[in-house]
C-alpha cells in the first residue's frame, strides 16, 4: 500500500513537471523575436500621422535602442548578409529587384530590427539620400542622421536628408 501512494505521488510530480514544461515551451514558440518585436514597433512609429511630413534624426525616431544599421543593395547575397552582421539569424530572403528594403538594425553585434520588402507591401519604406548597388552602407546612431518623413499615394517613405 504504500508503494502505491508513492508511485502514484511521483506519477503526479512527473506529469506535472511534464505540463510545465511543456507550457513552457508552447509559451516561446508563440513569442517573438526582437527583431519582429522592434518591427511592429518601428512600423506602428513610420506609419504615426502625427510624423508624417516631417524630419526626424533616425537615432530618437526608432522605438528601440540600436548603434548601427545596414542598408543592403538589391540582389545581395543572404549569406553575405550574414556575413557581414557576423552571424545568422532566424531566416532572411535576399532581394529580388531595386525599390526593396533590406535593412538590419544592430545593437551590441545583435540583430535588434529587420526591415523587408517593397515599400508598397509594408507600408513605409527607409532610403539614402544615394542610391547604392554592390555595396553595403552603415550608419551609426551616433551620427544623427537626419530622414526626411513623407507620405505618397497612402505609402510613407523616410529619405535621407543631405546634411
Amino acid at each position: 500500500m504504500k508503494y502505491k501512494k508513492s508511485f502514484i505521488t511521483i506519477l503526479i510530480a512527473v506529469l506535472a513537471i511534464g505540463l510545465l514544461l511543456i507550457s513552457l515551451l508552447l509559451i516561446n514558440l508563440f513569442k517573438d523575436d526582437i527583431w519582429d518585436s522592434n518591427l511592429k514597433l518601428l512600423k506602428n512609429e513610420i506609419l504615426s500621422e502625427e510624423v508624417q511630413n516631417s524630419e526626424v534624426n533616425l537615432s530618437n525616431f526608432t522605438p528601440f535602442e540600436w548603434d548601427k544599421v545596414y542598408f543592403f543593395p538589391p540582389y545581395m547575397l543572404k549569406e553575405k548578409v550574414y556575413n557581414t552582421v557576423g552571424y545568422k539569424w532566424d531566416w532572411i530572403t535576399e532581394t529580388v529587384s531595386e525599390g526593396m528594403n533590406q535593412i538590419v538594425f544592430m545593437k551590441d553585434d545583435k540583430v535588434v530590427c529587420y526591415i523587408y520588402g517593397y515599400p508598397d507591401n509594408n507600408g513605409y519604406g527607409i532610403f539614402l539620400k544615394n542610391d547604392f548597388y554592390n555595396e553595403v552602407i552603415v550608419l551609426y546612431s551616433k551620427n544623427n542622421e537626419i530622414f526626411n518623413i513623407e507620405k505618397k499615394n497612402g505609402i510613407v517613405y523616410l529619405k535621407q536628408v543631405n546634411q
